[in-house]
């Protein structure tokens, strides 16, 4: 059974209009894509119910991150019971901007997945080293460290509802990017970190996408990877290039 190709739009904190945002869904709701690929969009929370009411039903839509607690005094926050309950369908959790910016933990994200999942939200669970762990060679250490906490706190079967996104933090945002090379050996090593620590069946059916100053010039040769599943795309996903990004693997 393949894994089917999957590509998330992270919209971050943009657009900053609803204008904006309606100029970028008519473009979305216009495109010709590759039927065979899961197309997740994450806009920023204001706006995850209107874009579920105005976004193609063939799009999903994710939110940007969420709270470890269904209900209660935690001023800010959004649980994954509200986000069921508002229809969406899956969440991104541990992005490194939430890793650094806001000094999430990996036992924190270890908490949210777990409880996201509970809720019944799929996760794109973020994971990947800073430039400085890369130059060090500590990147596999890195990412199984980040791994290690999810993996204590869900079932085997729960990870059908995960796809983990690798994001080298000196690539997002940057304009630099993984080589193929660079790609695939991380995504192998992942693969093969969860066949020991999880089972193999697991590790094959889970998609691991990459992410990272995706753009229309470099896709095509990272979807080429044999472990590269798809993308999660930043900056990108705001341009009409996201379109080329989705139909990476058509011919």
């Amino acid at each position: 059974m393949g894994r089917n190709f999957f590509v998330g739009g992270n919209f971050k904190l943009n657009p900053t209009t609803r204008a904006a945002k309606q100029a970028l869904v008519k473009t979305l709701n216009e495109a010709t894509v590759d039927p065979s690929v899961e197309v997740v969009i994450a806009p920023p929370a204001l706006y995850v119910i209107p874009l579920r009411a105005s976004l193609r039903a063939d799009f999903k839509v994710a939110a940007q991150n969420c709270y470890e607690k269904s209900s209660g005094a935690f001023t800010g926050e959004i649980s994954p019971e509200q986000l069921v309950d508002a229809e969406i369908s899956h969440v991104i959790l541990g992005h490194s901007e939430r890793r650094t910016l806001f000094h999430e933990t990996s036992e924190q994200v270890a908490a949210k997945t777990r409880a996201a999942i509970s809720a019944g939200l799929s996760v794109i669970l973020c994971v990947g080293e800073t430039d400085k762990e890369r130059e060090a060679g500590q990147t596999k250490q890195v990412v199984e460290s980040q791994l290690q906490p999810v993996i204590q706190v869900l079932n085997e079967a729960d990870w059908s509802k995960v796809v983990i996104a690798y994001e080298p933090v000196w690539a997002i945002g940057t304009g630099k990017v993984a080589t193929s090379a660079q790609a695939q050996e991380a995504h192998a090593d992942i693969r093969a970190f969860l066949s020991s620590q999880v089972s193999p069946s697991v590790a094959e059916n889970t998609r691991i996408i990459y992410g990272g100053s995706v753009n229309a010039g470099n896709c095509k040769e990272l979807a080429a990877q044999k472990d590269v599943d798809g993308f999660l795309v930043g900056g990108a996903s705001l341009k009409p290039e996201f379109i080329d990004i989705i139909n990476a693997k058509k011919a």
